[in-house]
């Protein structure tokens, strides 16, 4: 099996899983609880909780653990959106983010929030300049994901936050598809969200890193936990499981990076020579590990299955939408046609991946292809 389809998940490292399975067959108690047995697991929760925040340059207590990167989106946009909603109701984003945040954006529009979208260039990005003409005094959010998750794009985080450095607007990062493979400061970002299971991690483990001093309205009551902000029994195994994961994919980032860069300019490379190929992830502003082409006159999900049944694995864009069948948002925003966009697939590396995989994947595409146009004509 070759598995190049390492943004939609990642396989958990094996020590991460027995990280897991250790903490909850030996600490299942309640953190909550006032025994022993439930402080130690308290115990466990909150060093996993200082082991990321010193992973991330953060203090610990600007950390709170979420089930994954969507309740991270929603938390921040809903919980900035309905705790400053007194300050203004204007809020930025763009026209290719994640349904975790473009729904949650269309929600608080019929909340009686104005949204700006700001439109991308052919390469995915957002101009500075049309970033500044949205910006007003009312606004009191901006949230732009780092990575794109369907072409990689890399969005122009720092310029945005500099520009912010004198605003009330909040700044959230979706940082879901850019840790571990893209450099990120935090400085001038006030909320980021990052996922565990992007990292080696497991499903359902998540969190939100939330700048002291900022405030958020909680959208789950109950017992109190994470501050107040996010009820519910702490997923203390989990916690443990995520700190194992980024530790190891930080440790690991400077010796496979260059790996992972290596083969996807292998990747481009060989698909510029296959004729019909046009890849949409442009070089000059892509992530390592997203790489994301249409073959002419081909649908993205025929390609998928018929790589599939040689044991590769890749997508239509992002998996969260590709079941729906529908052009991708993010290439329609590039000006890519539609016939184009439907048709494309996500090719998206890991740091398990080899080049013996990337080649074995350019062989079985071009056969593909040629099976493919055979029964076509």
């Amino acid at each position: 099996m070759i598995y190049l389809d390492n943004s939609a998940t990642t396989k958990p490292y094996s020590v991460v899983l027995e990280t897991y399975t250790k903490v909850a067959s030996r600490y299942f108690a309640n953190p909550s609880s006032l025994h022993a047995f439930g402080q130690k697991v308290r115990e466990l929760h909150e060093e996993a909780r200082k082991q990321i925040a010193q992973l991330l340059g953060v203090h610990s207590d600007e950390l709170i653990f979420t089930s994954g990167g969507t309740e991270s989106n929603n938390l921040a946009l809903k919980g900035i959106a309905h705790r400053y909603k007194n300050r203004g109701r204007h809020l930025i984003t763009t026209q290719v983010e994640h349904p975790s945040v473009k729904e949650v954006m269309g929600e608080l529009e019929k909340e009686g929030f104005t949204v700006t979208y700001l439109p991308v260039d052919e390469q995915g990005v957002i101009r500075v300049s049309d970033f500044e003409h949205a910006l007003r005094e009312d606004t009191i959010l901006v949230s732009v994901m780092h990575v794109n998750n369907e072409v990689g794009s890399i969005q122009p985080i720092q310029e945005i936050s500099n520009r912010l450095s004198k605003h009330q607007a909040f700044f959230h990062v979706d940082n879901i598809q850019g840790m571990g493979m893209c450099e990120l400061d935090l400085n001038g970002i006030d909320l980021l969200s990052v996922s565990a299971h992007k990292l080696h991690g497991l499903c359902g483990t998540g969190l939100l890193y939330k700048k002291k001093g900022i405030e958020l309205h909680s959208e789950m009551l109950g017992g109190g936990q994470e501050g107040g902000i996010r009820s519910g029994t702490e997923n203390t195994a989990g916690a443990v499981a995520f700190a194992k994961a980024l530790r190891l994919v930080l440790t690991e980032k400077e010796n496979k990076l260059k790996d992972v860069l290596a083969i996807r300019d292998y990747l481009l490379q060989e698909l510029s020579q296959i004729e019909g190929i046009h890849v949409h992830s442009k070089k000059a502003c892509m992530a390592p590990h997203i790489l994301c082409l249409s073959a002419r006159g081909h649908r993205g999900e025929v390609l998928v299955h018929a790589l599939e049944q040689k044991e590769i694995f890749v997508s239509t864009t992002s998996a969260c939408s590709s079941k729906a069948k529908l052009a991708s948002s993010t290439l329609k925003a590039m000006g890519v046609s539609d016939e184009e966009a439907t048709g494309a697939i996500r090719i998206s590396l890991g740091y398990e991946n080899t080049d013996a995989e990337a080649e074995q994947f350019i062989v079985a595409f071009r056969e593909v292809l040629e099976k493919i146009n055979e029964v076509v004509k």
